[in-house]
């Protein structure tokens, strides 16, 4: 009994080659929990693709992912002096967001970011001239820029990238290679014609694994389903039951991240009533689960446990019966499943 991810294979796969097409000299992404998917089996995907590269999160994602995938590793958080130093092999590219962290790198393979309208790091205007010296001692693989996801500014991403390019020219530093993320294919076939010397590579990582939403689909199995009489005192926090109904105790808790969610952005009114509406619910111990059955997305009956959850059906339902399995929208960066089963076409 487990919380499983169902993937149909042949569907992932053609999306995966789609991508892979329109982008060319990809880097595939793989971070974090492996975008639910997991660290091995995506550098297996990335091998079955033929990418060359392949971008990780952290130096420690780096050492285990160079047991998995023989090409180049990109660490994608850039190096600080200081850092904890972790064994790793010469195909390990580091991105840096600092002069001085150029200069700490000497022989190493280094991606140079710059900063973009994101904020979040980078090397800034002012400080291309420094970079000449710097770069003596290291091996540039190239520049990187990383970009918002929403323009709510109405600003085009590529004259951001565009931008940049002609300061980098300026500072006569090399632009033979120039990585970039959250760019349409339409927006590098621009960049390649305007740049016809630079190498453009788009780092993807949602679009790539997670761009056909049909082609994976989270379930948990039932593990029991137990009747309840309005009034039944039950969980660890003995609540009441609020009506007769039936307890359904179903795969996957908090250790899956079951119960867990990022913040979102939200934009309009619509989002944000719900939003509060929400947040009202939740203070009366009422709680939306992820899990679906009979067509509805089911309550929490109290908050979930490590490895179940506990849902509540009310009586004029026909409950689930054990071995069931219900399905689950759950965000696939924030979820660890028990097991990955792969649908092939007979």
């Amino acid at each position: 009994m487990a919380l499983t991810l169902y993937v149909d294979t042949a569907r992932w796969r053609a999306h995966q080659q789609n991508v892979f097409q329109q982008f060319p000299g990809i880097v595939p992404v793989c971070k974090g929990n492996g975008y639910g998917f997991g660290h091995e089996r995506l550098a297996e995907e990335t091998a079955r693709l033929g990418a060359d590269t392949l971008a990780v999160g952290t130096t420690y994602e780096a050492a285990r992912m160079k047991d998995f995938f023989s090409g180049d590793l990109l660490v994608l958080t850039p190096f600080r002096r200081g850092e904890e130093p972790v064994p790793l092999p010469d195909r390990v590219v580091r991105s840096v967001s600092s002069v001085d962290g150029v200069y700490a790198l000497v022989n190493a393979r280094v991606v140079i970011e710059v900063m973009s309208s994101m904020k979040r790091h980078g090397i800034a205007e002012e400080e291309l001239p420094k970079l000449h010296a710097a770069i003596e001692n290291v091996r540039l693989e190239g520049f990187a820029i990383h970009l918002p996801l929403d323009r709510t500014d109405g600003l085009d991403s590529v004259e951001e990238v565009i931008g940049w390019m002609d300061r980098l020219r300026a500072a006569r530093l090399p632009l033979h290679t120039m990585f970039v993320s959250h760019l349409k294919a339409e927006d590098l076939g621009r960049l390649r014609r305007q740049f016809p010397q630079t190498r453009f590579r788009a780092r993807i990582g949602t679009r790539l694994w997670l761009g056909d939403h049909d082609s994976t689909e989270y379930r948990g199995s039932v593990l029991d389903v137990i009747r309840v009489a309005k009034g039944d005192r039950f969980g660890y926090r003995q609540q009441k039951a609020a009506s007769d109904g039936h307890l359904v105790v179903v795969a996957g808790g908090t250790s899956h991240g079951v119960g867990l969610e990022a913040p979102k952005a939200l934009h309009g009114v619509m989002p944000r009533a719900k939003g509060v509406a929400r947040a009202g619910l939740a203070t009366v111990n009422r709680n939306l689960s992820p899990f679906f059955w009979a067509g509805k997305q089911r309550w929490f009956a109290e908050p979930p446990h490590m490895q179940v959850s506990i849902l509540f059906v009310p009586g004029d339902v026909a409950p689930p019966q054990v071995g069931d399995e219900l399905v689950a929208h759950l965000r696939h960066t924030t979820t660890q499943v028990d097991r990955t089963v792969d649908r092939e076409e007979p």
